[in-house]
């Protein structure tokens, strides 16, 4: 039986670079008996924490009503859950912040309501050709796995990605490998 499997994007652009690395590996990862489900957090309403504590108190993980209710039920079915996105200001998109730092509600090992997600990968892609950009996001990205006590099953970034649709493919092959590989 395979495993179920969350893309989490964050680009506001649909049909950008990243959302062609996150089909990539969606196919890959049906390729391989696998479900996996998109859930495009850069086009959704999601506002920000706002460490008010009072998460699950009206039976959600945030109290605010905005679009991370339609994640709950992703994130709470998924063993394996992936992070996609555009690197903007040697970081992810806000709107994509803005979901993962409501994963707070779900707490680390031990928290209020942990995940049974135990996997986890990352595709990154900007117009930055060098490392250290990738390199930063990739570093919070390990924190958040290492807090979450999720096992990271690979990173795949592609630099010098300017132009929507100028992602090498190259790129595209190892992100359908890694979903393979899940």
């Amino acid at each position: 039986m395979g495993k179920k499997i969350l893309v989490l994007t964050g680009s506001p652009l649909r049909g950008g670079n990243s959302d062609l690395l996150a089909d990539a590996l969606i196919r890959g990862a049906q390729a391989s008996g696998h479900t996996a489900v998109k859930f495009e957090a850069g086009i959704k309403k999601i506002g920000g924490c706002t460490a008010c504590d009072r998460c699950w108190e009206d039976g959600h993980a945030c109290i605010e009503k905005d679009d991370f209710h339609e994640l709950e039920p992703l994130l709470e079915s998924c063993d394996v859950m992936v992070f996609c996105a555009p690197v903007y200001w040697m970081g992810f998109p806000a709107q994509m912040k803005a979901a993962i730092d409501k994963l707070y509600a779900y707490g680390g090992k031990g928290g209020l309501r942990p995940l049974a997600v135990k996997e986890s990968a990352l595709l990154l892609c900007g117009g930055d050709p060098t490392a250290p950009e990738y390199d930063y996001v990739s570093q919070g990205y390990q924190m958040i796995i290492e807090y979450l006590g999720w096992k990271d099953k690979g990173i795949v970034w592609q630099g010098g990605a300017n132009e929507t649709g100028s992602i090498a493919p190259a790129a595209l092959q190892k992100a359908e490998s890694l979903g393979k590989s899940l």
